[in-house]
Parts: structure tokens; C-alpha cells; sequence
């Protein structure tokens, strides 16, 4: 069994080394097969790494697997370099300590993936007992409960001043013009408007098929157009290309970039009403004049919103998406954002 060399490992060293090895033997254990198993020990990084790449196929999309991948690299560092079962409280609670506090949102999501990674070690014989990072029943006990995060409703347009804001919307030569319309006649939410590409549209159906590793709720989402939805995409088709994976609302820079969101800001700040209105707002100007001044089942409404309708049962045994019934709501919707362009 080789102690180091001889160069590098001082003779007092060496006897040392000689003399736990002959202890271990003493006590029944193999220095040589402790010394190989400990080597078969991944660092948290190296663990960390590879458990990433195994579960970022179950993920939406793979900007969430760099994000997982960039916390554990930035927030715990200290981690990478330690063996995947030495990892303890201790050295957990030095990671999530200096940003607790002060990034409370950061830091609740780092406890979490250092928790899903040593989960993981476990399963695959690298880590024994409780997980270090685990929260209730563990670090509940030794953090302090961290302070929700405070969400505000998305700043929306009362549903009564959503068609004069369309009409002064049109007299904006911006593509982020045509986009923000089309989100506000279709229920979209911006991201989803942004990201559609040509492949998605069937104009002659006067339907948008969302696919779903597009959308929120990981399931594709058909959305019924009104006669002026079509009408913009008429008015943007010279901006693209025979392409059909080229988007929709291209972005400056061509067809094949998509439309930025900061577009969306700079449009609502040029018109004055930056810091007031969102587009996902809009979402919501829909949703209460679908509730307040029609007589649409409240499901309708909310599956034109791509929201999860009914329990679990319900929603194994609902087959449709009520096209027809959303595609009467759609052009209605149409209709009153029409209502006050000529006044």
C-alpha cells in the first residue's frame, strides 16, 4: 500500500499513515478497498452535474435547467469540491446563511436543489441517513421562516378603456404594436404571442396552435382567432420568411429572433402609460368582461386563458377544449374592443 511519496510525504507522516492502516487491519477493515471507495465518492459538483443532466429531459424547457445548473455553481461553490457524503448541516446552513436574508426567493431555491442532489446520492449508495438540507423537520428549526414573496396583480386596463387603448395602439408603426394587439384579442400571454412561429398558425382554420413545451401548464392549447387577429397576420406575413419556424412578431434583427419583451416596455413607455399597464394585464381586462358582461360558462372563459379547469376527475374525464364555444367568446371579445374605434 503506497503512504505518498517520498518526496512530498515527510518519514514521520509516512508512520503515521503505516500506523492507521495497521490499526484499520487490526479492526477488521481493508485500508486498500476503504481507500478505492472513497475515491468512487463524486464531489457534490461533479454529482451535482451529472444529476442535472439526467433530470433536465423531465424539465419545460431548457433555460430551467441552466438556472438549476448556474445556482448550485454560484450559491454553492463551497459545496463542489466535498465529497457527496460529507456534506452536513453545517455545511449546508455556511451556503444558505449570507443570502437567507437578503435573498430569501434565491435562497429558498438553492436549499431546494441542494436538497434534490443529495436526495439523489442517497438513492444511488453515495450518502446514508437524514438529507442536511431538508426543510421541515430540520432547517425550519435553525433558519428563520423566510419572508414571502409579495406579489402584486399585473397592472391592468379596466375592461371599458381596453378598445380606445387598441385604437391609440394602432397608430403606432411598431411591430410590438401588432404583437401587443394580437396578445390582447387572442387572452395570450405575451411570452406565448412572442414565441409563435408560422408552423403554429393555420389561417385558413382561423386557428393558433400552441404546442405545449410552450405553454405554462405543459399542454398544447389551441386558440381560436377573430377576423381581426387574422387581419394582423396578414399584416406581419411580409415580415417573415417562407420559413415556417420563423417567428410571427420577429424581432428587429429578422424573422428568425424573436421580439423582446423589453419591445413591449418601450412601446407602453413611448405612449405614456409605461409603470401603469402590463401585457399580461390584459389578460385580465378579458377574463372580468367575459365575467361581467356575458353570460359564457366561467370554465369557458377560463380555459380561453389556458387556465386548469375542475379537479382531477373532471379533467380526466374532459376530453375537449370547447373550441366552438371559446371561438364565439374570442370574437365577441373582438367585437367590444371594436366598439369605440370610430368615436
Amino acid at each position: 500500500m503506497g503512504l505518498g511519496s517520498a518526496s512530498v510525504v515527510p518519514l514521520t507522516r509516512a508512520r503515521e499513515r503505516a500506523a492507521a492502516a495497521r490499526l484499520q487491519i487490526s479492526e477488521g477493515i481493508d485500508p486498500l478497498a476503504q481507500k478505492r471507495a472513497a475515491k468512487a465518492v463524486p464531489t457534490f459538483g461533479e454529482f451535482a452535474d451529472a444529476t442535472v443532466a439526467t433530470m433536465s429531459s423531465q424539465w419545460r424547457n431548457a433555460k430551467h435547467a441552466v438556472q438549476v445548473q448556474r445556482t448550485l455553481e454560484i450559491y454553492a461553490a463551497d459545496l463542489r469540491r466535498q465529497p457527496v457524503d460529507q456534506i452536513d448541516t453545517a455545511a449546508v446552513l455556511a451556503v444558505l446563511k449570507p443570502i437567507w436574508t437578503e435573498k430569501s426567493e434565491t435562497a429558498s431555491r438553492v436549499r431546494n436543489r441542494i436538497e434534490m442532489v443529495l436526495d439523489a446520492a442517497k438513492a444511488q449508495g453515495h450518502r446514508s441517513g437524514d438529507n442536511p438540507a431538508r426543510w421541515k423537520g430540520h432547517l425550519d428549526k435553525l433558519l428563520p421562516k423566510r419572508a414571502k414573496l409579495t406579489r402584486g396583480h399585473h397592472a391592468a386596463l379596466p375592461f371599458a378603456d381596453v378598445a380606445e387603448f387598441i385604437r391609440q395602439l394602432r397608430q403606432r408603426p411598431a411591430t410590438a404594436a401588432l404583437d401587443l394587439e394580437f396578445a390582447i384579442l387572442t387572452a395570450a400571454r405575451s411570452g406565448e404571442v412572442r414565441g409563435a412561429t408560422w408552423r403554429e398558425i393555420d389561417i385558413a382554420a382561423a386557428l393558433w396552435t400552441v404546442p405545449a413545451t410552450r405553454m405554462k401548464a405543459g399542454r398544447e392549447h389551441r386558440v381560436p382567432l377573430s377576423p381581426r387577429a387574422i387581419e394582423l397576420l396578414k399584416m406581419v406575413a411580409p415580415l417573415g420568411s417562407d420559413d415556417p419556424d420563423a417567428f410571427v412578431f420577429p424581432g428587429p434583427k429578422g424573422s428568425e429572433t424573436m421580439l423582446s419583451d423589453a419591445a413591449f416596455s418601450a412601446l407602453l413607455k413611448r405612449m405614456g402609460r409605461d409603470g401603469e399597464l402590463t401585457p399580461h394585464g390584459f389578460r385580465s381586462s378579458f377574463r372580468d368582461w367575459a365575467g361581467e358582461m356575458t353570460n359564457f360558462p366561467r370554465d369557458v372563459a377560463e380555459m380561453c386563458l389556458a387556465h386548469t379547469v375542475g379537479n382531477m376527475t373532471e379533467r380526466a374525464y374532459r376530453r375537449g377544449d370547447a373550441l366552438n364555444k371559446r371561438r364565439e367568446l374570442i370574437e365577441a371579445w373582438g367585437q367590444y374592443c371594436e366598439k369605440e374605434e370610430d368615436v
